[in-house]
């Protein structure tokens, strides 16, 4: 069974200048992470860029990061749409590629009621022998998955986790009583993370983990250790990034920082585009109060 706790990164696609894919650049990143102690790696979910990926791309990035990380830590692969006809393709291809585990995201747009997200979750979990993980995020999506629905869902032996990212901790609370001790109850939201993991949640799918992975890593070890006094500690390092990752949508801060890292270059593929000028100093300011670059 797949072990997931702890930081795992939503880790963003690196691409080349000409918005081309850069594999060398992926490869990098990867080995950062799994040195840094990232305990799982998220590909091409929403911080990697999904929804303008083409579905060869989709999967190639998804393939290169199995054959990289070599089963030092879980891959976990984003292969969510709004049809499951679509959802289901996608998390088979992944599951061939080598894939660990899938994280599929509530379908978006067009807004389906609870049982027919029961019914998308349930084809999926039946059509497909790899672990699962719900991914709510109404922020997004429109739709919102109740807590009620994943508790259905949780009953389903591949279903294995989910990742709550409404960042309401009091209904975090709710679906840790009602299904955390069936599935992994993830955070999904980067500034509740800590006193999610405090009332019980394993870890958290984080966008921060792409700035600053080892104290991220940290974090979370502290807080499933039951250590809060070296958590809030770290935590409070990393308040920064997780309030300037979301200055404007994601991925388009986060892509800024890791670039200003050097891992790559500060390019997105449209509708998304480069964070605005006006942000740098607060991204900027983010990665110093975290030891991510050096203080001017």
């Amino acid at each position: 069974m797949i072990d997931l706790q702890g930081s795992l990164v939503a880790l963003i696609t690196p691409m080349q200048s000409d918005k081309q894919i850069d594999y060398d650049a992926l490869t990098r990143l990867l080995d950062f992470h799994i040195a840094s102690g990232t305990h799982g790696i998220v590909s091409v979910g929403t911080t990697g860029e999904s929804a303008t990926l083409d579905v060869d791309e989709h999967l190639r990035v998804i393939e290169h990061t199995v054959e990289v990380v070599k089963k030092r830590v879980p891959v976990i692969a984003g292969t969510g749409a709004n049809s499951t006809r679509e959802a289901t393709h996608l998390t088979k291809l992944a599951h061939e590629c080598g894939a660990d585990a899938a994280l599929s995201v509530v379908p978006y747009y067009n807004k389906p009621t609870q049982e027919g997200l029961y019914q998308h979750f349930k084809t999926l979990a039946d059509a497909v022998a790899i672990p699962q993980i719900l991914y709510n995020v109404p922020g997004r999506t429109v739709a919102d998955m109740s807590n009620d629905t994943v508790a259905r869902l949780a009953d389903i032996d591949n279903i294995v986790g989910c990742k709550d990212a409404t960042g309401d901790l009091a209904r975090g609370k709710e679906l840790l009583d009602l299904c955390g001790h069936k599935i992994a109850i993830l955070s999904g939201d980067d500034p509740t993370a800590l006193e999610y993991m405090r009332l019980g949640a394993k870890g958290d799918i984080s966008v921060t983990a792409n700035v600053a992975p080892g104290l991220m890593s940290q974090m979370c070890e502290a807080a499933l250790q039951g250590n809060f006094e070296l958590a809030e500690t770290l935590d409070a390092k990393l308040r920064g990034l997780h309030e300037a990752l979301f200055v404007e949508s994601n991925p388009i801060p986060v892509k800024y920082a890791v670039a200003k890292m050097g891992y790559t270059y500060n390019t997105l593929r449209l509708p998304l585009t480069p964070v605005s000028p006006q942000h740098y100093q607060a991204i900027d300011n983010a990665m110093q109060s975290a030891d991510v670059i050096d203080k001017n």
